[in-house]
């Protein structure tokens, strides 16, 4: 652990940089110091003058890891319908450049949406999270609506958990429920963590039931709420906390451990 005691001038104060870091004034940071509230690289700090490198040091405040690189960015867009998943489609298609001008930093998507599928995206330029976010074995949940031809049944709900065959191998949903039926039409619910590609509407073709419009709603502890298609916005501190926790969770640091 690299936390400096106070008598050491290096570093910045550990209050100071919770504050900067936007999770509360600096007189409620230096409560949280010392309720025992704040970790730095793992371990307990209860000493108002510690100071640590922002650079370095791993901070979490009631288990939520704290943001500290102001050079990161994470960014929600709602991807409408008809946009690729890519920065420069060389086919001259709508891509997501036109998402990204007001900040400075170059973005990326992680992970894809098939062009025809709306929702919730990542842009970040942070690789080591967009990595744990994408890779599926790490187990980070998505959450779609799935608008589906026919009247899906109880049967049909349980065969999606219990798991179906396709070209590429097995798949089943994490969870599965109808939440509704209307005219010849059903809306279904779907959890996955799996990263294959288009693998909502195959899974739903392969039970009878293709789908005729599909959002994500949900991606690991992000909800797209009432964000509007077509629009972006910076994660918000408890957010960007709860991807971090995510990230550093899967992918200890062995310094830190």
């Amino acid at each position: 652990m690299s936390a400096q005691n106070p008598a050491d001038a290096e570093g910045v104060r550990l209050q100071k940089v919770l504050a900067n870091a936007g999770v509360a004034s600096r007189r409620v940071c230096e409560q949280y110091i010392v309720e025992g509230r704040v970790r730095v690289n793992g371990q307990v700090v209860t000493e108002l003058g510690t100071r640590i490198d922002p650079a370095s040091d791993l901070v979490d405040v009631d288990g939520t890891a704290i943001q500290l690189d102001a050079t990161k960015r994470y960014i929600m867009l709602n991807k409408p319908t008809g946009v690729v998943s890519s920065m420069k489609d060389e086919q001259g298609r709508p891509d997501l450049r036109r998402y990204t001008r007001e900040w400075p930093e170059r973005l990326y998507n992680v992970g894809r949406l098939d062009a025809e599928t709306s929702g919730l995206l990542v842009l970040t330029n942070d690789g080591d999270l967009a990595h744990v976010l994408a890779h599926p074995s790490f187990g980070v949940t998505k959450v779609y609506i799935a608008k589906v031809d026919g009247r899906v049944t109880a049967q049909t709900i349980a065969r999606l958990v219990k798991g179906v065959e396709l070209e590429d191998g097995p798949i089943a949903a994490d969870k599965a429920r109808l939440l509704g039926t209307e005219g010849g039409t059903s809306l279904v619910e779907l959890t996955l963590h799996s990263g294959r590609n288009r693998i909502v509407r195959r899974m739903m073709a392969e039970v009878g039931h293709p789908v005729v419009d599909l959002v994500r709603r949900q991606f690991g502890p992000l909800h797209l709420g009432t964000l509007p298609a077509g629009r972006a916005r910076e994660l918000t501190t408890v957010e960007r906390g709860a991807l971090l926790t995510i990230a550093r969770r899967s992918t200890p640091d062995p310094e830190h451990d």
